[in-house]
């Protein structure tokens, strides 16, 4: 199942989400280097998100008339030089335009990399493709962010960015070798593209991965004091619950994308119900170490194992125009990063303690579970005929 082409594209979302994530490690690194605070440092962070929400549609808009090899291997070559830029950045501003510039790749890649996934397996194992793609970006979480935080601690945070630049010359070889070619662009124009914006079972499966990432994020932002301050976990012993989330996330973005392929609707909804139910255990159990890590690595399975089905549900449901909505999901699970992390900072703010943050994440993801709930209809049917009953055909209403 792991052809060539979706190993070049793995390999590449390896890179994206080293290079997204590998600075939360780095931060006091970087401040110390370029005489900033560390809150300073941390706006790097949020700088990369917003690239990516905001560089979605505009990159989109760029590349909708490319071949998909052609702009994967341009998204590709931006990413690189982004990370060159960030590893040779003499200060802070400038760190700053080479993070914001390296994720307007970000959100187009994995956009048009979820459709060129698709397009390369038969139809019962395309929501597999696209999650052994985002494969690679839940592998960063494991592999990617410690061995690049050890990296820049030992080195220099630079050396974290040219090593991640070295990714970058991997998959942008592995691309042009293994992805083929004539995979077409946008057919029937951008006016065909935004018209498929318009239409409410495009944007019902963008509203719902977007409540996903914010019922994430609100409590992954924060988990760091949560371990510490409720489970009385050490700040070294947080370091082994989060290795242990990440492979929880791993395997959930791989079960999710084969259950997926059986009947997508269902193990949307599924996951919902799950992750509601998971994130109220983990209210209960939170003085209890093992519990806890127990219950963090379910939940954050739950989680994953919703991001390529959502990612294909976009895509079919804009199928006669799929790139820009494709982008653009990728753009609304950042905007639910940002989100979340708000949400969950306005509570701690108004009073609100740690063990109380998952209650709200899983009202968040109640939301969530309201809107999938409303398009589970025709389950006795085959995977591909329920899909277009659910409204995804582009004749259909929702």
């Amino acid at each position: 199942m792991l052809t060539p082409p979706i190993l070049a594209l793995a390999v590449a979302s390896f890179g994206i989400g080293t290079t997204e994530f590998v600075i939360m490690g780095l931060l006091p690194e970087v401040a110390d280097s370029l005489g900033v605070t560390i809150p300073q440092a941390g706006y790097l962070v949020s700088g990369y998100a917003m690239g990516v929400v905001i560089g979605a549609p505009l990159v989109a808009i760029a590349t909708a008339g490319l071949p998909r090899k052609t702009a994967l291997l341009a998204l590709m070559l931006t990413f690189l030089l982004g990370n060159l830029g960030c590893a040779l950045a003499p200060d802070y501003g400038l760190l700053m335009l080479a993070r914001v510039g390296t994720a307007f790749a970000h959100g187009a890649f994995f956009g048009i990399g979820a459709i060129v996934a698709r397009d390369l397996v038969p139809p019962e194992r395309l929501t597999q493709a696209v999650a052994l793609m985002f494969a690679g970006l839940t592998l960063a979480n494991v592999l990617g962010v410690p061995l690049g935080t050890a990296l820049g601690q030992a080195l220099g945070w630079r050396a974290t960015f040219w090593a991640v630049a070295g990714i970058g010359v991997a998959a942008l070889v592995a691309i042009g070798l293994w992805v083929p070619a004539g995979l077409p662009g946008t057919r029937g124009g951008l006016g065909r593209e935004f018209r498929a914006l318009g239409r409410w079972p495009v944007l019902k499966p963008m509203l719902i991965s977007t409540l996903s990432s914010v019922s994430f994020f609100t409590v992954f932002t924060y988990v760091t004091p949560f371990l510490t301050g409720v489970s009385g976990f050490s700040a070294q012993g947080v370091t082994g619950v989060l290795f242990a989330a990440g492979i929880g996330l791993t395997v959930g973005n791989l079960v999710g994308g084969r259950l997926a392929d059986r009947n997508l609707l269902a193990t949307v909804v599924g996951g919902f119900l799950g992750i509601v139910a998971v994130l109220g255990l983990l209210t209960l159990v939170a003085p209890f170490g093992v519990a806890t890590v127990a219950v963090l690595v379910v939940w954050s399975g739950l989680a994953f194992a919703l991001v390529s089905p959502l990612q294909v549900w976009v895509v079919e449901a804009a199928r006669d125009a799929p790139n820009l909505a494709s982008t653009l999901n990728q753009g609304a699970f950042n905007l639910g990063n940002a989100t979340g992390a708000w949400l969950g900072g306005t509570a701690l703010t108004l009073g609100a303690n740690y063990r109380e943050l998952p209650l709200l994440a899983a009202a968040v993801s109640v939301a969530g579970l309201v809107l999938a709930a409303t398009a589970l209809r025709g389950r006795a049917m085959p995977p591909q005929a329920a899909r277009h009953a659910e409204g995804m055909a582009p004749s259909e209403p929702a």
